[in-house]
């Protein structure tokens, strides 16, 4: 409870703590957001990493400071983005048969499915959009190797959907997070922020109970 807790608290108080890291470790706060992004998008076992917050944080953290160059910071994370993907696409490939069949405690039966079920209504697309979508982005590689679809389709749509989505928030970032009116607010912005990346996913959730309710 007390991890659950303090990932929390570092998700919604995530702009103080990144100004923390920085005074802490200097320019090896690259280091420790690559790090993020990469573990997060390349192991299947931590969806709950935080993804949209942490880069428009991050933006907003080049923006205030100045300490950090967004061009470097966009470079370096869809650098990680990237390859995150492609480490988790050649762990579905290599295991994913065994965690469909099997019943692993580590990995949620359910975002799996409901992954595998979003890739059978939007087929390779699913990879760029499941960049903007909490735990899909987790889940979309893995299951993209699990199926086996072929790897130069999937480094298209990976390379597209981690340059859209690293760019588009840490700029977001970037150009808002220094107005005063976001500063002021940010826990409140950050948590908007998550509102909105799961939104579609509650829809689609709704959307499914009521084509069950009315047969």
């Amino acid at each position: 409870m007390d991890i659950i807790l303090s990932l929390f608290d570092f998700i919604l108080h995530i702009d103080k703590h990144l100004a923390e890291f920085l005074t802490a470790y200097g320019l090896w706060i690259y280091a420790i957001l690559f790090l993020i992004i990469f573990v997060e998008t390349g192991l299947v076992v931590v969806p709950f990493l935080p993804g949209d917050s942490l880069l428009f944080a991050a933006g907003a953290l080049a923006a205030v400071t100045g300490a950090l160059n967004p061009a470097l910071l966009i470079a370096l994370l869809f650098v990680a983005a990237v390859a995150g993907d492609t480490l988790n696409y050649h762990i579905g490939k290599a295991t994913g048969a065994k965690v469909f069949a099997s019943n692993s405690k580590w990995i949620n039966q359910n975002h799996l499915s409901k992954t595998q079920a979003f890739f059978d209504k939007h087929g390779g697309k699913t990879v760029i959009f499941a960049r903007f979508l909490p735990f899909a982005r987790t889940f979309a590689p893995f299951v993209a190797g699990a199926g086996a679809m072929n790897y130069g389709k999937f480094l298209a749509y990976n390379v597209i959907g981690g340059f859209l989505w690293i760019t588009s928030f840490v700029l977001l970032g970037y150009f808002f997070g220094n107005q005063p009116v976001i500063k002021d607010n940010f826990t409140y912005v950050i948590f908007g922020i998550i509102i909105i990346s799961i939104l579609p996913v509650v829809i689609a959730f709704i959307k499914e109970k009521l084509k069950k309710s009315s047969h």
